[in-house]
């Protein structure tokens, strides 16, 4: 089977229909203001509901507050909440108990260390993002790691990679760490937070061949 595909940053009814449309397994909804993928809550739940059940639907939050984090499961209902900051495990670990979803953590790769430092997670995460070390913003940045660090390690939770993916080394990413779920968000665009529906397709296309 091919790896899992989540198309991430969808902002508009189309972008969600054609992500749908050409395959993706997963979509991300970013709820993050400094983040041009940014949408409201409203919308959110709004994109969410027109996904329904074709495809599982995964909600991004960096470092959001309690009251922030209640809000946004409570409204939005994600099948998937995405941490993508500094949040701990024992903050997962709450979520997860009050939550009836997935919990996935992203994880900046910057050397082997990093793999170790991430089993703080195990038990907690229900799966484990690989992604570029931390920017001035953290994902879609269009920053790839070095695919390396993963080839050859025993990974001991469910796991996928994402940055800097894009439909041209999308195939050489999965050959080098045997990614059973890839995450794509600027290497899918037009323009920042403008899914372009020929790049979306190019890339499951490449997913599809592996």
């Amino acid at each position: 089977m091919p790896p899992l595909v989540k198309i991430c940053g969808l902002t508009t009814p189309q972008a969600v229909d054609d992500a749908i449309r050409l395959g993706a397994t997963h979509i991300g909804l970013v709820h993050y203001e400094p983040s041009q993928r940014h949408v409201d809550l409203k919308t959110a739940a709004e994109l969410r509901k027109r996904a329904g059940s074709r495809v599982k639907v995964a909600l991004l939050l960096v470092n959001a507050s309690q009251q922030l984090t209640g809000d946004a499961l409570g409204t939005v209902r994600p099948d998937i909440v995405q941490f993508h900051g500094s949040e701990t495990p024992e903050w997962l670990a709450v979520v997860k108990r009050l939550v009836p979803a997935e919990i996935w953590k992203a994880v900046g790769i910057k050397d082997a260390g990093t793999l170790e430092r991430m089993q703080k997670y195990r038990g907690i995460a229900d799966r484990i993002l690989f992604d570029a070390p931390a920017a001035a913003l953290p994902g879609g940045t269009g920053t790839r790691f070095d695919w390396s660090l993963l080839k050859n390690h025993r990974h001991s939770m469910d796991w996928g990679i994402a940055g800097g993916l894009t439909p041209d080394n999308v195939a050489q990413a999965i050959a080098e760490t045997g990614a059973p779920l890839v995450d794509v968000s600027s290497g899918v665009e037009s323009a920042p937070g403008v899914k372009d529906v020929d790049k979306v397709a190019a890339f499951l296309k490449a997913v599809a061949a592996c």
